[in-house]
């Protein structure tokens, strides 16, 4: 094993302990994966975080749709959309999944967020777009959760949770603690009346200023 997988295998367990401890999941259900080459490292299945360490985190060639797998442990149940936006997607390095409160309570309810901060732009248009329902890791739910990040690096799963990318894991992480603050806010001011929306100039606006904006590579 190189250095470098050795690395991205710590920093994928450092992240399945820090969705947990950031309160963006909870117990085993999210995951966590990352492009190595041709290949992607994935957390495995039904493994507490505090017992994950990086020899259990499962190797899937990224090559094989059928999703060939080398570990002492099986892949997480919900490889298959991991694996499609990590193949599909030159700009996914990473793929974080949880199931946030907000973020999953508004995915419940099958409510996008819409333009109700500038913050939405970070994931690349007006809107973040709830995909539809199928059983979670299916075939057909990895089909609408990439039809729902079109142009985007984030959506919601219907009655199900969330999902981001990025192009490290670090920015797929920053992305999921940034979109489950967002869904509070557009949750708490459906309490109040609701929000007052931006306008297309107003995001456009965002978007070309974001070029660069968020977490920064470490120099």
């Amino acid at each position: 094993m190189c250095k470098a997988e050795r690395e991205l295998r710590r920093e994928i367990v450092a992240c399945c302990r820090e969705m947990n401890a950031s309160g963006i999941n909870q117990g085993t259900s999210g995951n966590v994966s990352a492009r190595l080459g041709d290949t992607m490292l994935i957390s495995p299945s039904a493994v507490p975080y505090d017992a994950l360490e990086p020899g259990m985190i499962a190797a899937v060639a990224l090559d094989d749709p059928g999703g060939a797998w080398e570990g002492p442990l099986r892949p997480s149940t919900e490889w298959r959309f991991h694996h499609r936006l990590l193949r599909e997607r030159a700009d996914a390095g990473a793929v974080v999944h949880a199931h946030p409160t907000y973020c999953t309570t508004l995915a419940i309810a099958r409510k996008e967020i819409p333009a109700c901060h500038y913050m939405v732009a970070a994931f690349g248009g007006d809107s973040v777009r709830c995909a539809g329902y199928a059983r979670y890791g299916t075939e057909e739910l990895s089909d609408l959760a990439l039809a729902a990040m079109q142009d985007r690096t984030a959506c919601l799963l219907a009655n199900h949770g969330m999902i981001t990318v990025g192009e490290t894991l670090a920015r797929a992480m920053w992305r999921a603690i940034e979109l489950e603050t967002l869904a509070r806010q557009y949750y708490l001011s459906l309490l109040i009346g609701g929000p007052v929306l931006l306008g297309p100039a107003a995001i456009e606006e965002t978007l070309a200023a974001f070029a660069g904006y968020g977490l920064q590579a470490k120099p």
